[in-house]
């Protein structure tokens, strides 16, 4: 089925090579190829067996190079953390926009900014107090001066984004990616040059995993090299990140040192505002019927009814005998010693005391 010069011949082609073969023996050296690098590394972590040592430069840069892929990764997801620091916030919009992709529907979902949200709300309630509330302006001020700093942060964010993470994110997907392919293969293919050389194989097979290694080795040590020595690009793109901030916090300065001049000028308004006398009202000037005028429908003036106490009570009822018995019969009073009461009076019937 196989020739000996390793092409694949099929019967009834007239002695031509098929299409089929090239796939074939790619397909079959990939596996002998990865057949080799599993167990050369199976040998040198459980036989320890020595691979092939690089030196300790290319040692150093592929350190360097971990440190910058670990780095990337993390200053991006933290730097939107320091943009959107809500996170039910940022898993809402992922949502909006995840469901947008699925739907076909391109829908905008902006971050509310703390600051827009504490100006709406200030806003929002000066508006109600009313324009004659001093409290009221100054809300409005106030509430004002953070809108404009939601606005700021806004275009903050959009600084950040377009001059220092989409850098980022291109140096991950593209060099970055590029870089820890060409290590990868690397490694494949100095596992692979090992294994036969330990095994002995065929001199054009251990030249061919040679040559291939050494393809490999230069493309990784260039790769990690220009890698490393781009730094002026990173930096700059920081430089833009730091100037964004600076420009963001300057005019956030500005907007906060003329609301505060415009709060001290209402505190001093308020200050200055002469007191007014107020004069609670009572029932009666509000026109509020009481109980005695709703059941009598006569007004007794603007003083509450007369209820009686106790004491009154007692002091208006007749003097008790003290020869009557527990059990004596109801009081008779005397007409003449009955004065003349006016207002209402109560007199008791039995004398209850032993």
């Amino acid at each position: 089925f196989f020739s000996r010069s390793g092409l694949h011949r099929v019967p009834g082609l007239c002695g031509r090579s098929s299409p089929i073969s090239a796939v074939t023996m790619l397909w079959a050296g990939s596996v002998r190829q990865m057949y080799n690098t599993a167990t050369q590394y199976m040998t040198e972590k459980m036989g320890g067996a020595e691979g092939t040592k690089l030196d300790l430069e290319f040692v150093d840069m592929e350190r360097k190079t971990d440190v910058t892929f670990e780095l990337v990764d993390e200053v991006q997801i933290k730097t939107k953390e320091f943009l959107q620091p809500n996170p039910t916030a940022r898993a809402k919009m992922a949502a909006v926009k995840g469901i947008s992709k699925l739907s076909g529907q391109a829908k905008a979902s902006t971050y509310p900014q703390s600051e827009g949200v504490l100006g709406e709300c200030m806003v929002m309630y000066g508006k109600k107090l009313g324009d004659d509330s001093i409290f009221g302006q100054a809300l409005l001020e106030f509430g004002e001066g953070m809108k404009q700093m939601a606005d700021v942060k806004y275009s903050l964010d959009d600084n950040v984004k377009q001059n220092f993470l989409e850098p980022l994110h291109h140096l991950q997907t593209k060099d970055l990616k590029e870089v820890m392919h060409h290590r990868k293969k690397l490694q494949g293919r100095r596992l692979d040059f090992d294994c036969k050389r330990r095994r002995q194989a065929k001199d054009d097979e251990i030249r061919q995993a040679e040559e291939k290694f050494a393809e490999s080795l230069h493309l990784a040590q260039m790769g990690m090299f220009n890698l490393l020595e781009n730094d002026i690009e990173q930096i700059s793109q920081m430089t833009s990140f730091a100037e964004a901030l600076y420009e963001y916090h300057q005019q956030c300065t500005e907007i906060m040192r003329t609301v505060v001049e415009n709060l001290q000028e209402k505190k001093e308004e308020a200050a200055n505002r002469p007191k007014v006398e107020f004069v609670p009202k009572t029932l009666a000037d509000l026109h509020v019927e009481g109980i005695s005028e709703s059941m009598n429908g006569t007004s007794q003036g603007n003083s509450p009814t007369h209820k009686p106490n106790q004491l009154e009570l007692i002091t208006n009822a007749q003097p008790r005998s003290t020869n009557v018995s527990p059990m004596s019969s109801p009081v008779k009073s005397s007409p003449a010693r009955t004065p003349a009461v006016k207002g209402p009076c109560c007199t008791a019937l039995y004398d209850f005391d032993p």
